[in-house]
């Protein structure tokens, strides 16, 4: 694991800010961004394509820390502290093609935060990376990702922008379970989540992804995959299956590898679309939900309340 520090200036408007990363195996790098008020933005170069690897998905945070408390997630340990601006979330495609100088070819709203949360910055952020003709990331390579809230579903629905891509962290089977691990289904339950799902549109052979981590004992069982590929009967998604990666001081553990194949070839036999996610920047706290420095709360930054 190699760590480099860039000394950079206090930024102006349209530069990036003070940028230090870590390198994990197979090329992925997280970065993070030193904000002016103390705060980190953390964000994921993960390198794509079958065999040289020449583009790559920038995974970007849309807030610091969280309000939404899923208990599997890195991030949600540290609350909210506060929004990102539109510049700051910018900033995470400027840093990563000025100090990195990569080819960001697709944008994922998968890292720290709730984009939903932040809706307007995230929307004026997409629109922003759509109409830059010279540094353009268009919509259909863009993706945003929520825990399920509803209304906000609904409000990127309502742009009627079809190429605008949707995931969805559903992570369980049914309402009890996920009501456990995601708070947000006591109060949106999984009903009404499929509504705002089915209500999504998608352009013709698309689909929403259903972003599924597979948690050892809690929601990996092959009638839990049975019930999944029911909920989702009739809707145009797919599954991504994603061995959980666990947090600091997690109470979970990953499925095993012949779970996850079990549970992954259990909805294909039901019908449903489903693929399993490569684990990738693990060592480096750099995969799906480990995102956070959860030093920034302990060091008296408190969170915002829900």
């Amino acid at each position: 694991m190699v760590s480099l520090t860039h000394s950079i200036c206090p930024p102006e408007p349209g530069e990036f800010l003070p940028v230090s990363r870590t390198q994990a195996d197979g090329g992925l790098v997280k970065f993070c961004q030193r904000t002016p008020d103390g705060y980190e933005i953390e964000s994921v170069i993960i390198p794509m394509g079958a065999r040289e690897k020449t583009w790559r998905t920038l995974c970007v945070s849309s807030q610091i820390g969280c309000k939404r408390g899923c208990t599997f997630c890195q991030t949600a340990q540290m609350g909210l502290l506060r929004n990102l601006t539109v510049d700051e979330i910018l900033g995470q495609v400027r840093a990563a093609r000025g100090v990195f100088n990569v080819n960001v070819r697709n944008l994922v709203f998968m890292g720290m935060g709730e984009p939903m949360d932040n809706l307007d910055n995230v929307i004026e952020s997409i629109k922003t990376l759509h109409d830059d003709h010279a540094n353009q990331i268009p919509r259909r390579r863009v993706t945003v990702s929520t825990v399920g809230k509803c209304e906000g579903i609904r409000r990127l629905a309502a742009l009627r922008w079809r190429r605008l891509n949707l995931a969805v962290s559903l992570n369980a089977p049914n309402d009890d379970i996920r009501s456990r691990i995601m708070p947000i289904n006591r109060v949106e339950p999984m009903a009404l989540l499929r509504d705002a799902i089915e209500g999504y549109p998608v352009r013709a052979g698309g689909h929403v992804l259903i972003e599924y981590v597979l948690i050892r004992g809690v929601n990996d069982e092959l009638d839990h995959a049975r019930q999944l590929a029911e909920y989702l009967r009739g809707l145009h998604t797919c599954v991504n299956l994603i061995p959980y990666n666990p947090r600091d001081d997690s109470p979970y553990e990953p499925s095993d590898d012949q779970t996850v194949s079990a549970f992954q070839l259990a909805l294909m036999n039901a019908g449903q679309l489903c693929f399993r996610r490569n684990t990738k920047g693990q060592a480096a706290m750099a995969a799906c939900g480990q995102l956070g420095n959860l030093e920034l709360r302990r060091r008296g930054l408190a969170p915002q309340s829900i």
